[in-house]
């Protein structure tokens, strides 16, 4: 793992913001490369993550961090316009308190700690912007900072016997010389490849 108590979450939250508000509002049912969403659940996804991250890094334990992510299908908040590029602003603002990255945290219902808590926020950004951002046919270039840290997480991960039970897929092969991104992206267990289905 890179030493990630010093990661500045906020260059990785504001591309995700960015690449969140310029969709359309006739985008919203549109696939996403995480089959189980389209991209207004993927957005009700993020803004979830976004305060539950937050309120791990703050300690600030309860419902917000103690339900796991599958457990009920993501919510688009009503003013998600709005209230998404706040909570990602909330979740780096509270990520950059030293004390977010020592001790003991939750998330997503699970006890770890706090700088691992912080690893896994970056790769849901750097992910799920990736996964925003094909979804919805927007350029996509994540913080190189964050993308480091969650490629060494989803390496780790990788070499987990019990992966196959986990939040990941089955790798997706990637040639060893391909980009960063690419290679995180096969890691998590989505094809780098993925393109928006065309129209029938």
């Amino acid at each position: 793992m890179t030493d990630t108590r010093t990661l500045d979450l906020g260059p990785q939250a504001r591309i995700v913001a960015r690449l969140a508000v310029a969709v359309p509002d006739t985008g919203l049912a549109d696939p996403t490369p995480c089959p189980e969403y389209a991209v207004g659940d993927l957005l009700g996804h993020l803004a979830g993550l976004a305060v539950a991250f937050r309120d791990a890094a703050r300690k600030d334990l309860g419902p917000t961090t103690d339900t796991a992510p599958g457990s009920a299908s993501p919510a688009l908040p009503a003013r998600w316009r709005e209230e998404l590029p706040r909570a990602l602003g909330e979740l780096a603002e509270a990520w950059k308190d030293p004390a977010a990255w020592t001790g003991m945290t939750r998330a997503g219902g699970v006890d770890l700690p706090g700088e691992i808590a912080g690893t896994v926020a970056a790769d849901e950004l750097v992910l799920h912007g990736w996964d925003l951002a094909r979804a919805t046919g927007q350029q996509y270039a994540p913080d190189q900072a964050a993308l480091r840290a969650s490629h060494a997480l989803l390496l780790a991960a990788a070499e987990d016997g019990d992966r196959g039970e986990g939040i990941f897929g089955p790798v997706v092969p990637v040639p060893d010389d391909a980009p960063l991104l690419d290679r995180a992206v096969g890691l998590s267990g989505r094809d780098p490849g993925w393109t928006l289905p065309a129209s029938p």
